[in-house]
């Protein structure tokens, strides 16, 4: 008998629908695992939501269990948390994170998925690949001891991102967004808040996330001379204008992207994918990420949340999707 899964595609820009998926059997090197949470990363999966993502970026953005193609019909997606129910025997019953889009069960090599640490709570570990995120963009900004550091725009990325700026040592951290309500997650995550217009200036280092030009030139204008811009923003098919007088030759200012598609060269003679994405699970033993999964549905209310979340009705950070047993 076939076994079968239940998937969310994009059928069209802007329209939603859950499918019938079937399982493939797993091979001798292959895990079969029914999801218990999957997380909706609001920004990209938004974008591609709408049918944002640009002609010349469709192979850049794939995730990677993807099917389908840009702009539609496509499965994407990339934070799952599931539990391991056919596979090697060292797997049997763990629970484990994979870079899998929204789909009830699924059938991936061993290799692809990695083991939820004991003491992260598996709703908590669908973080993990903004965490990892995060911590790419801190290889690649390598804040010193006593930074003056501000991340600006308090989305997931960058509130990750101030999270763990927050335990490096003598580093004051401002988190900065246009939404005053913000200032609680700030609080949780043990960081200073501030509105655009109140930000502190002569910042050694900025990390900007808000997919905004004014959050990208905002950046700027916070910068000491010398200092540098992280860019983590992905802006998809919208312009990005910059006023690119004043301080910004004169002050010697820098702007550099930062994208968790490859490590970091900072680390990659080192590090290797698996082990950025453990660090991240690991790290995600602190609670205070718990204030970035903001709402939570069920996978069958899926199609109705993206569509909201893409709309702006629907305000969240991380947004929680929970599985039925099937």
């Amino acid at each position: 008998m076939t076994r079968e899964a239940r998937s969310f595609w994009l059928r069209s820009p802007g329209v939603g629908e859950i499918r019938s998926t079937p399982l493939p059997d797993p091979g001798p090197d292959d895990v079969l695992v029914r999801s218990l949470h999957s997380g909706v990363s609001r920004g990209t999966e938004t974008l591609v939501f709408r049918g944002g993502v640009p002609t010349d970026q469709y192979a850049t953005m794939r995730a990677p269990f993807q099917e389908g193609d840009f702009p539609a019909p496509v499965k994407y997606g990339y934070l799952n948390v599931g539990v391991v129910q056919e596979g090697p025997a060292a797997l049997l019953g763990r629970i484990v994170f994979c870079l899998y889009p929204h789909q009830s069960a699924y059938v991936v090599p061993a290799t692809a998925v990695t083991v939820v640490p004991d003491g992260v709570p598996p709703a908590r570990a669908v973080l993990a690949g903004t965490v990892e995120t995060a911590v790419n963009a801190l290889w690649d900004a390598a804040p010193l001891v006593g930074d003056r550091v501000t991340v600006v725009g308090a989305g997931m990325v960058g509130a990750c991102v101030a999270a763990l700026l927050a335990r490096f040592p003598g580093v004051r951290v401002q988190l900065v967004d246009t939404d005053p309500g913000r200032a609680d997650l700030a609080v949780a995550l043990g960081v200073e808040f501030a509105s655009p217009a109140e930000a502190a200036t002569g910042r050694d280092l900025v990390v900007h996330a808000s997919a905004t030009s004014a959050g990208l030139q905002r950046s700027l204008d916070l910068l000491a001379p010398e200092g540098t811009v992280v860019d983590l923003s992905w802006y998809g098919d919208r312009p990005v204008n910059l006023s690119l007088g004043g301080s910004f030759h004169s002050g010697r200012l820098t702007i550099r992207s930062s994208q968790v598609g490859t490590v970091s060269p900072a680390r990659s003679a080192r590090r290797s994918y698996a082990d950025r994405l453990a660090l991240a699970l690991d790290l995600l033993r602190e609670p205070a990420f718990d204030a970035l999964i903001t709402g939570t549905s069920r996978f069958d209310d899926l199609p109705d949340v993206l569509d909201r979340l893409a709309a702006g009705t629907l305000p969240a950070l991380c947004h929680l999707i929970t599985y039925d047993q099937e």
